[in-house]
């Protein structure tokens, strides 16, 4: 059912929990009033101080200390919520509803089990009265499986974290909500819980050694949370060193000794957690060490202008007809992969397009302003640059007509630049004939800075410099021939690319294979060749995401030794 989205989830769920909640506060609140209200003692620390001096500091002490961690587990999930739901809509759902009514239930069941002290075992459904026993059974049978939603959402939003701080393979997040960015659907992780919940359940003799594991888990999340909000307080909210230190102490004072009476469960099924944790650990860490390595080699490794340039416009190679989109993740810049393609293969085609695909932290992209191109290099080089932008719900894969889109912006930004080039303020844009080389080198590598958002009718013009029309230092006459030169010279661009258009398109896709280098360490081997590898092989490739026709997808390889 997940993939209808938290909101629709939540309105089908919510009601069954809500009666939930109302009948363990009532059936709390029954019990108190029948089996005595002395349990409320019970909320006075002093209590657990005594209970520790009677019994010492024996190991059943803290055994059963770890137990209780069970009453509140869950609440680890609210933060990771957060990015689901409003901050408000927590706080009042958990002050006026899940906390009263657990509090209820918890003293309520004391109460009862105080009276009837042979039925600790089954002290919940014994205390349910015998009027409304099957009804409590079904509703409490539905919120033990809702109970797990906080959890999912949850995973969902550290999943999707991970994905953005390229900590974690990729995989399809799907985003479920106009409104709030953080209500995501992620298929993959979907199954995953589902297979992780079935070994975990199959796997364990007990339901102890499950509420072991779980007790385990919480407990270190909460301590993690507390260590975290060191560097919140301190960097981000300003907070004196005074109230920093209250906070840690005072939650380290309840914390540290659920975290050492949970410690001492590591070998009743609180391993699993540890293991499973250690497993994405090294998971998330291989994948953002190879991750970045692989970035930081094609940043440093990108092809300079000047080198282009030295080519000429044939590039050094022969110019075949037809369009190449080279995608690539970099929005600025030659990729170094271009220059390994054109080194090894004596062809290019006639037009270059480098394609980049962002996808922006919003619910749509207008098409007017999904393409943004420019112009790579000279004129005759016919090199083109174009950053294609999508929002979370745009699926690029229903973008049928991406080729002729963009096609058409191209045209519209070929027209459009010649009449940039008539009205500039710069010598450089209003008299392209009279440039010297030096002149071209300076205009192209940092003044043609002529960027064109477009769509199939519509075109707007963003310009790093204001281009503010001038009177033309030519005279009427030399002006209409210029003019008139101009339309032709864009008539015959257009009808070139048109002609390439029909030759044919190929989309060039790069792929950086990373590997360890001989003499590395036999750790770093497997991690590198063969883990990284493998999650590579099965995560979403690029050609997938950017919805490449195979029969004209050529992937271009070159391998980084790390």
């Amino acid at each position: 059912m997940q993939h209808f989205g938290t909101d629709k989830v939540g309105w089908l769920f919510a009601p069954i929990v809500l009666i939930w909640f109302i009948l363990i506060g009532s059936v709390g609140a029954l019990n108190i009033h029948k089996h005595g209200s002395s349990v409320l003692k019970a909320y006075n620390p002093v209590y657990i101080y005594r209970y520790f001096r009677r019994n010492g500091n024996s190991s059943n002490t803290w055994t059963v200390l770890g137990g209780i961690m069970l009453s509140i587990t869950g609440t680890e999930a609210l933060f990771a919520d957060l990015c689901h739901f409003p901050v408000l809509a927590i706080q009042i759902a958990f002050t006026f509803i899940v906390f009263p009514c657990l509090l209820l239930a918890y003293t309520g069941q004391a109460a009862y089990i105080i009276s009837n002290k042979q039925h600790v075992n089954d002290a919940f459904y014994r205390s349910i009265p015998d009027a409304i026993y099957w009804p409590a059974f079904v509703i409490a049978t539905a919120a033990a499986i809702i109970a797990s939603q906080a959890t999912i959402s949850a995973t969902y939003s550290i999943i999707k974290q991970a994905l953005a701080l390229g900590c974690f393979p990729r995989v399809k997040v799907v985003h479920t909500s106009k409104k709030f960015l953080g209500q995501i659907y992620i298929p993959d992780i979907n199954w995953l819980l589902l297979i992780l919940c079935i070994a975990v359940t199959a796997g364990f003799k007990n339901q102890s050694q499950i509420g072991n594991a779980y007790g385990t888990a919480v407990v270190i999340v909460m301590l993690v949370t507390t260590f975290l909000m060191v560097p919140i307080m301190l960097l981000v909210w300003k907070s004196h060193w005074i109230l920093v230190v209250t906070f840690i102490v005072l939650s380290l004072m309840v914390e540290l000794p659920y975290f050492w009476a949970c410690i001492l469960k590591i070998d009743q099924g609180g391993w699993v957690p540890l293991v499973i944790a250690i497993a994405f650990f090294i998971i998330m860490y291989v994948w953002h060490y190879c991750t970045v390595k692989r970035y930081e080699f094609e940043m440093h490794s990108k092809v300079s202008m000047a080198w282009i340039l030295g080519l000429g416009p044939s590039l050094g190679l022969v110019r075949v007809p037809g369009i190449g989109f080279v995608y690539t993740e970099l929005a600025s810049g030659v990729p170094h992969i271009f220059s390994h393609f054109i080194t090894n293969l004596p062809a290019i085609h006639s037009v270059v397009v480098f394609v980049c695909v962002k996808y922006l932290p919003v619910y749509t992209v207008p098409v007017e302003e999904r393409f943004l191109v420019r112009r790579i290099g000279p004129k005759n080089f016919h090199i083109f640059r174009c950053i294609a932008r999508y929002g979370y719900k745009d699926l690029h894969k229903k973008d049928d007509d991406f080729e002729k889109m963009l096609f058409d912006c191209l045209t519209l930004f070929i027209r459009l630049e010649s009449m940039m080039d008539g009205y500039s303020d710069s010598d450089e844009f209003s008299l392209p004939e009279q440039r010297t080389e030096g002149s071209i080198n300076t205009a192209f590598l940092a003044d043609k800075t002529v960027n064109t958002m477009c769509s199939n009718g519509d075109l707007s013009y963003s310009s790093q410099d204001s281009i503010v029309p001038v009177q033309s230092p030519l005279g009427v006459n030399n002006l209409l021939t210029y003019s008139s030169q101009t339309n032709r010279t864009v008539s015959n661009e257009v009808e070139f690319l048109n002609r390439c258009r029909d030759a044919g398109v190929v989309h060039i896709l790069g792929n950086t294979i990373v590997r360890a280098r001989r003499d590395s360490g036999i750790i770093k081997k497997i991690s590198v060749d063969y883990l990284y590898a493998f999650m590579r092989r099965i995560c979403r490739e690029n050609s997938v995401m950017f919805n490449i026709p195979h029969e004209s997808l050529l992937n271009v390889g070159q391998i980084y030794y790390i």
